[in-house]
């Protein structure tokens, strides 16, 4: 049995992580948050899910590298500096990293991409999320993931990084909000003037078999 080992054990990521291990019986070696050991935690582990800050990263990946063991990254944040120290590691050992590991929204990148190919330039792609007010980075992994998508099927670099907008096209805009809610909203609209709306909304939900599941719903409105 796999041995997954948490980097950021205490956060809610870290909490939703260690419920589904539980839940799907799988092996948990154990977990660290701030000032913990992630030397120590590599070494009795098999595998580690790393869920914890930008400034952390480079010490996590060390310590993988170190013990020889791959790793998934999910913090979000993450500036040049980072993916640099991510592709160094991945010379070594094994590294994913990505803005959300959720099947839905992979789906909704790979749907994003092809809306923004075949609609071409006339259509504006806007990306707009809602989510709890304990979110620490703003626009969301999520948000950057999906405008980097648009970009893609445009074939243009997207302006994406902490902070950055989403630049696609001729108007493409990134909207974070934040509310009590526990519950996040990614949603992606592509408008053409006089013609339509097509919006496609993402919703969080959290259910004890899995850290997170997504519903997709789909919603065209003429204008």
């Amino acid at each position: 049995m796999t041995n997954i080992g948490i980097i950021g054990s205490e956060g809610r990521m870290g909490a939703a992580l260690k419920a589904a291990i539980a839940e799907a019986g799988a092996a948990l070696s154990g977990g660290i948050d701030v000032g913990g050991d992630p030397i120590a935690l590599a070494k009795m582990s098999d595998v580690l899910v790393d869920f914890s800050s930008p400034k952390a990263l480079v010490g996590n990946l060390g310590a993988a590298v170190a013990a020889g063991r791959p790793i998934l990254i999910g913090t979000t944040g993450l500036d040049e500096d980072h993916h640099r120290a991510i592709d160094d590691a991945a010379r070594h050992i094994a590294v994913l990293q990505t803005g959300n590991t959720s099947l839905g929204i992979t789906l909704l990148a790979r749907l994003v991409k092809e809306a923004a190919a075949r609609l071409g330039p006339d259509w504006d792609i806007e990306i707009a999320e809602l989510h709890h007010r304990h979110k620490v980075d703003a626009p969301s992994g999520t948000a950057l993931l999906l405008g980097e998508a648009a970009a893609a099927g445009r074939g243009v670099v997207a302006a994406t990084g902490v902070g950055a907008g989403l630049g696609v096209a001729t108007a493409t805009g990134g909207v974070a909000t934040t509310t009590g809610a526990g519950v996040g909203v990614a949603t992606v609209a592509a408008g053409v003037l006089d013609a339509g709306v097509l919006e496609v909304r993402v919703l969080e939900v959290r259910i004890p078999a899995r850290a997170s599941s997504w519903v997709m719903r789909l919603v065209f409105c003429s204008i």
